[in-house]
Formats: C-alpha cells, structure tokens, sequence
C-alpha cells in the first residue's frame, strides 16, 4: 500500500507540473478595489495611467451610484483613472481631507481623450475575449505577439523579415496532445494495480505571421490545430491619444 501511495504522489505531482502553462504570466492583476455591479474596473488593462484633471469642486461618493459624498476635490487637481460607469468616473487622488479613492462625476473632470470612455469599453471588451482565447490555448488575428505567447508557450521556430515597412515576424508551433499510457504492475504482495503515465504526440502545427505586432494571418501547416470553428478574430488594441 505503501509503494502504491508513493506511485499516485508522483503521478499527481508530474500532472500538476505539467498543467501549469506559460500564460500565467498573462494573468491580469487583481484589484484591491471591489467592482461594483454594472461598472468597469480599468486600471489593470490599461498600458499606462490615465490623468484626468478636476474641473470644478467635485464631490467624491463611495459608490457609482453618487448617493453619499465622502469629500471633495479641488479644481486644478490631477486623479488617476480607476474605473468607469456610463456616468461617473472611480479615482484615486488627494482629496480636501487626503489621499482617496471614490467616484466623481464624468462632467467634474477633463479627460485627455475625448472618446476615452467609449475606447475604454472596446478594451474592456477586447480584454475579456483575449483572456477567454488564452485560457484554452487558442489564438486569433487581431491578437499582440505578446498575448500568443502567453496563449501558446514559446515557438518552436521564430523568424523575422526586414522590409521598408518595418518588421514583420513569423511564430511556428508544433502541437502536441498527452496521451494517456496504462501499465499494470504488481504490489510488494503480488496484487495487481494500474499506473497512468501521459507521452506528448504530435497532432498538428501552425505558423503566426505579424505585421506591426498584430497577427495578420495564421496558416495551419499540419493538421487541425484550430479546431473545426476556423480561425477567429478579435480587434486591434485599443490606442489612446492626448
């Protein structure tokens, strides 16, 4: 009994290994602020802050739904973005009594982008989809280099092309399934018991070309690796201007 605990300890242990994937890096950061019903936490998927600058004397409240003030702003005062509702904006910034973070009005503050809420539900939007592709192992045009990787592990072949346009680049992956292998073997006492050991088998292999860090196209050059829906599609990142 003892051998087969051992056995099962280090099968459970090389399982374990072997589903932890490199995407896990990928993982958006967690929030210490909690996310209220029908609004937008923003702060973790935007690439840099984002300063809005305060209009006028502008109340702070403890929800989006701007029922109870827990201070206010000075005008002239820098916040950063936190998160959004179709009508308030969730800042962190130095309120009259201190450092805070709350909700302000959309019309109290300037923002450096005139369509800054409306990109910023398009990036939310895209996010979800890119993290939804990346916990199967999937990928699709639209996505950054960095988000295949984080999907697909490193390449078993990178190459580049130098042009006047820039440069453009070339992933190839070969795919590989772990197949299950069952060995019967006997105890100390001459009793039977099964083992399961997994192989990796090649099943099929793709390559990703990029133009400006977008995958443009992406070519199966060996079986299905993309299963039967064909390839997918998600928007270009979202760029925010001043």
């Amino acid at each position: 009994m003892k051998n087969i605990s051992l056995v099962l300890a280090a099968l459970v242990a090389v399982f374990i290994a072997e589903q932890t994937p490199a995407q896990t890096a990928f993982r958006r950061p967690t929030s210490r602020l909690a996310v209220e019903p029908g609004t937008i936490h923003v702060e973790d998927i935007l690439s840099k802050p984002v300063i809005l600058k305060i209009l006028t004397d502008a109340p702070i409240y403890v929800s989006a739904k701007l029922d109870r003030a827990i201070g206010s702003m000075m005008p002239g005062t820098l916040v950063k973005l936190v998160g959004i509702s179709d009508t308030a904006f969730r800042v962190r910034g130095k309120a009259r009594h201190g450092d805070t973070s709350g909700w302000i009005r959309m019309t109290d503050a300037l923002s450096p982008d005139p369509n800054l809420v409306p990109n910023l539900k398009k990036l939310h939007e895209r996010q979800t989809q890119v993290e939804a592709l990346i916990a199967v192992h999937q990928i699709a045009l639209g996505m950054t280099s960095e988000e295949v990787l984080a999907s697909m592990g490193k390449p078993s072949r990178k190459s580049s092309k130098l042009s006047a346009a820039g440069k453009d680049e070339k992933l190839e992956y070969v795919i590989f399934e772990r197949v299950p292998q069952y060995n019967t073997s006997l105890d100390v006492f001459g009793r039977p018991f099964q083992t399961v050991t997994y192989i990796k088998v090649e099943t099929g292999s793709l390559s990703v070309n990029f133009k400006h860090n977008i995958v443009d196209t992406i070519e199966e050059t060996k079986g299905n690796p993309l299963g039967t829906g064909g390839v997918k599609m998600v928007p270009g990142p979202v760029i925010f201007g001043p």
